[in-house]
């Protein structure tokens, strides 16, 4: 018996070395040793490669300390290179921001912000305005949705200057922003813009008559699907009976503030959107449920209807709550995440924002570059567009009006 129990503890003496021997020559195998300024470290054989990926970065900054002739400033180094890099990647929407240039971007989802009132994207490698904000410097110098901005202060732009044209578009309020713009049956034509603060809000509503409500939704920041459900419960105190949603101009923004807003019209558990990654990853987002399922519902779109705005307007769409009334909406069928905290390597106050998958409407269809398709088209005369708003005039909303009045039994 003593017998048998030495030999099985002999046993696992062995199988505990061979373990030992295995996970070291696995820890060795994937080390690697290299010499620096104050002695050897070991990194992993994933870091190394990465290091010599990059040796033509190691090379230039060795040059620069070694023969350029001035001081230079180390962070503005870092940056630039940083933005290079993410620049060759050739996506628009995937951009570095410095710590600056981060603070002006985060400041917009917040509700308000210093610049010229306008939101931006890429259309056919152009940079396109999506949206004007209301009595904003850009709408007092007569920019329009659709707008093609050529350059910034003499710089030229194409659609991978996207963020480089927004960071120049804001600044200190008070300064001069020179931007040249095209537009159709216009041609090239300059303005002059001062930078203003721009306070948004996003969510504006009324009763139109005795029966018929309206929310326009401008933009999705951290407060609009509050804001939202308190002005659909307003409307339904005064009688509503028919809604109309007008999300013209609206360029997106928070993913999660479209989902909740959705929610409203579309049964607890039914998805709104869902997105794929690169690896074919899947993640639903589906509704909470909400007040107004149910209730007559008539959208508003046009070519600055964009990101999460086509989100709420496919979903709709899909299932057939509602009835889309304008023209065709951008078509940005992507999805960004930011990188920003310490967590992810960031502590300096800088971020990247990535293109991190696909988005998709509940019935599987892509809208990127296509954007979606009213159920009745009504177009918004060009002549109108350049001058003040005046609902009275409206061809489109005067067609939703009609629709959201149909639908009252």
């Amino acid at each position: 018996m003593n017998d048998k129990k030495k030999r099985w503890k002999g046993i696992n003496i062995i199988v505990a070395l061979l373990i030992i021997t295995n996970v070291a020559t696995f820890l060795v195998s994937n080390l690697v040793s290299f010499s620096m300024p104050n002695g050897k470290v070991m990194v992993s054989r994933t870091t190394y490669n990465n290091i010599l990926s990059f040796e033509k970065l190691f090379t230039i900054k060795d040059k620069l300390d070694k023969y350029y002739l001035n001081d230079y400033d180390m962070t503005k180094l870092i940056d630039g290179a940083a933005k290079g890099m993410v620049s060759a990647v050739g996506d628009p929407y995937t951009t570095y921001m410095n710590a600056e240039e981060f603070k002006d971007f985060y400041s917009q989802t917040e509700g308000n912000y210093v610049g010229v009132g306008i939101q931006v994207g890429v259309k056919d490698d152009k940079i396109t305005v999506i949206s004007v904000f209301e009595n904003s410097p850009a709408e007092k110098g007569g920019i329009i949705s659709g707008d093609i901005i050529e350059s910034v202060n003499g710089k030229a732009m194409t659609g991978a200057e996207l963020q480089d044209a927004v960071s120049m578009m804001k600044g200190e309020k008070g300064g001069k922003v020179d931007i040249t713009l095209s537009r159709e049956n216009k041609g090239n034509y300059d303005v002059t813009l001062v930078r203003d603060e721009i306070e948004m809000v996003t969510v504006k509503s009324e009763m139109i008559d005795n029966e018929v409500g309206y929310i326009q939704v401008t933009m999705f920041d951290e407060n609009t699907s509050k804001n939202f459900d308190s002005a659909l419960k307003t409307l339904e105190e005064k009688g509503m009976k028919s809604l109309i949603v007008d999300l013209r101009g609206n360029p997106g923004g928070l993913l999660d503030q479209t989902v909740a807003m959705s929610s409203q019209f579309i049964e607890k558990g039914k998805n709104i959107v869902y997105t794929e990654d690169k690896y074919g990853n899947r993640k639903d987002y589906n509704s909470e449920g909400g007040v107004a399922i149910g209730t007559p519902l008539t959208v508003l779109t046009n070519g600055g209807s964009a990101s999460a705005s086509e989100i709420f307007t496919g979903a709709i769409k899909d299932y057939s709550l509602g009835t889309i009334v304008g023209t065709t909406t951008f078509g940005k069928g992507l999805v960004q995440t930011t990188f920003y905290r310490s967590v992810d390597g960031f502590n300096d106050g800088s971020g990247l924002k990535v293109t991190i998958s696909n988005y998709y409407t509940p019935n599987g269809n892509y809208i990127q570059g296509t954007g979606i398709e009213p159920d009745v088209k009504v177009e918004y005369p060009e002549e109108l567009a350049t001058v003040a708003y005046d609902r009275a005039k409206d061809p489109q909303f005067a067609k939703a009006l009609e629709i959201a009045k149909e639908k009252i039994k």
